[in-house]
């Protein structure tokens, strides 16, 4: 079975499961950071009665973002603002830390001081972040965490859930379509966010993992690590001038391989296939020109952000949140970007996608 057809097939079960209620899940490949079970995002529900005993709470939520300038995020945000207004939870703040630790602590004591009944974020750092985060459970606000759990915090006592991407399935999904763009061999390069950071962690692994065990024939040659993605492009004209002999990339996420594409065309690199995780804007325009970006595996931002209000509602009534909660993988080349673009963020792609793709 080549890469190409897997590709397809998986988009093809994807759609199934999105428009079928009656068809299975596909597989979700990714445990928790404490190496909890996947729950489906899709098995989450709220009644009537349910959603109308938390309208009628009038409470209040704020939101602690790691970073908002790109897509994913403004994607989960809208996901969110868009289910607390069913809820009537009115959104008192939404923060960016910027990729700092001090920041994101700051943020935090900030909105604590609101007094809100819920805090919706994803942590910085696992570890510097973790008091910041202990002191805001001790005052009883109720945590739905993004991607990631702070160190030393316990499910149901100082946090409520955690909801995340399969980032194992996408980076899978990344490795396989750089496989099928190679034609099953080749040299490549890895570009991975060095942090302790479970779900950036996670897609290097798996897609190292399927790459060495799927595609004996394609060699990763060269790595690179950044903690700032504003530095990734002169990370990757390092890679490119160690090894020129490279054939393809991949990069953590869309802003990194932005960066990728722009150093492969500053060094003359045009040849260089890019692989990567997220659907921003950019990187779409990329894929459906048929540019270095051959393909990616997609979070789906506004969904995970619709989960995440879900269970803010649970912990508001009290029913049993699951520990971890994930959305399935989907993979994204040339032929699906259009109908991707609108799975990823709930509306039709936009004008310049569609003269993009022609």
């Amino acid at each position: 079975m080549s890469a190409k057809f897997m590709i397809a097939l998986l988009f093809s079960a994807f759609l199934a499961v999105t428009t079928s209620a009656a068809a299975g899940e596909p597989e979700i490949m990714s445990t928790g950071p404490k190496g909890e079970k996947a729950t489906s995002a899709r098995t989450l529900k709220l009644t009537d009665e349910e959603i109308a005993k938390v309208r009628a709470g009038n409470y209040t939520a704020a939101i602690c973002f790691h970073y908002s300038g790109d897509d994913w995020s403004r994607a989960q945000q809208e996901g969110l603002r868009d289910a607390f207004e069913k809820l009537n939870i009115r959104i008192l703040a939404v923060t960016d830390a910027n990729f700092k630790v001090e920041q994101q602590v700051s943020d935090i004591e900030s909105v604590l001081a609101l007094r809100p009944d819920i805090l919706i974020s994803i942590p910085v750092d696992p570890i510097s972040t973790a008091p910041a985060f202990k002191r805001a459970a001790d005052s009883g606000v109720k945590i739905i965490f993004m991607d990631n759990c702070p160190t030393d915090l316990e499910h149901g006592k100082d946090y409520m859930s955690i909801v995340s991407a399969d980032n194992y399935g996408n980076g899978v999904v990344a490795a396989d379509i750089m496989a099928d763009a190679l034609g099953g061999k080749g040299n490549i390069g890895v570009i991975y966010h060095d942090a302790t950071y479970f779900v950036t962690n996670q897609r290097v692994q798996a897609f190292e993992k399927t790459i060495k065990e799927k595609y004996p024939d394609i060699k990763i040659i060269d790595r690179g690590g950044f903690d700032d993605p504003n530095k990734v492009a002169d990370i990757a004209d390092a890679i490119f001038v160690r090894s020129p002999e490279l054939n393809g990339i991949f990069a953590n996420w869309d802003v990194p391989a932005e960066a990728v594409v722009s150093s492969a065309i500053a060094m003359g690199r045009e040849d260089i296939v890019v692989t990567t995780i997220d659907l921003g804007d950019n990187v779409a325009r990329i894929i459906a020109q048929g540019g270095l970006v051959k393909g990616l595996g997609a979070q789906l931002p506004y969904d995970q952000g619709q989960a995440e209000a879900t269970l803010a509602a649970y912990a508001l009534l009290g029913k049993d949140c699951p520990p971890y909660v994930a959305v399935p993988a989907l993979p994204v080349v040339k032929d699906n970007i259009l109908e991707a673009y609108r799975q990823v963020y709930h509306k039709d792609a936009p004008d310049w996608l569609v003269e993009a793709a022609k």
